[in-house]
């Protein structure tokens, strides 16, 4: 335990030096919000029978998952790796196992504190009120962010350079941050586009967490869950067994 609190001490430190995460994964995301509270707060989302606002709130909350599970995790252990960091890490007590949790608990509170700067920002200036359990609402984002860092972590452990992860994480990000529904309402898109974005990941995520706002169970839902717990569990094993130290 010693060592593990020493090694998250660490890394968090070194984490506070890069102001990225906090641009995209907190700014930007209560930027949008508070775009679309003054334009369309209480305009329906299209056929969905909710408004922008209670479409937006459980979107929104992902974009600090998506820019931790997909830029943040990914970019840091590959620089670790340029830099023989993880070299050194390789000759003493510390496993993948405990890097990857340690990365992954410094990543979350970043995406922590952007769903709490999102949901304040959205209750005192919005006025927004959750149909659904509030309780359930929080599992279900711990949950989704288990399901996304799964696959942030499969990239972070076997990709063998900065620059080729730079060049992974923008072909995984952009199409999850703007196609997912995470930023544009995905009830905008045209038919088509909503086909393609289903097949993403984290337009699940989303999915499951709208439908638990708003209180609502169905078999969608459920087979989303089924699917997203599939991705973590197997994004977790595999960057465990494959992890690369160089």
């Amino acid at each position: 335990m010693k060592r593990f609190l020493t090694l998250f001490k660490i890394e968090g430190k070194l984490a506070l030096r890069c102001p990225d995460g906090i641009i995209f994964g907190v700014i930007m995301p209560v930027g949008i919000l508070f775009l679309i509270g003054f334009i369309a707060k209480d305009q329906q989302a299209g056929n969905s029978g909710y408004t922008f606002m209670q479409s937006a709130f459980p979107s929104l909350i992902t974009i600090g998952i998506c820019a931790t599970a997909f830029m943040g995790l990914p970019t840091t252990f590959s620089d670790y790796r340029d830099k023989k960091i993880l070299k050194h890490f390789f000759v003493t007590p510390v496993s993948p196992r405990v890097l990857l949790l340690v990365e992954t608990l410094i990543a979350a509170l970043t995406a922590i504190v952007s769903a709490c700067m999102i949901s304040l920002c959205a209750i005192l200036f919005f006025d927004y009120h959750m149909e659904g359990n509030p309780f359930l609402f929080l599992g279900a984002y711990v949950f989704v962010l288990f399901s996304m860092y799964g696959i942030g972590m499969i990239i972070a452990g076997l990709s063998p350079s900065l620059k080729v992860t730079n060049i992974i994480c923008s072909v995984v990000y952009f199409p999850m941050l703007f196609l997912s529904g995470a930023t544009i309402p995905y009830e905008l898109f045209p038919s088509p586009l909503q086909h393609i974005a289903d097949i993403l990941p984290l337009t699940q995520g989303i999915h499951v967490l709208k439908d638990v706002s708003m209180g609502i169970w169905n078999e969608q839902t459920l087979l989303a869950v089924g699917i997203l717990l599939l991705i973590g569990i197997l994004g977790y094993q595999i960057a465990i067994r494959l992890f690369r130290w160089d």
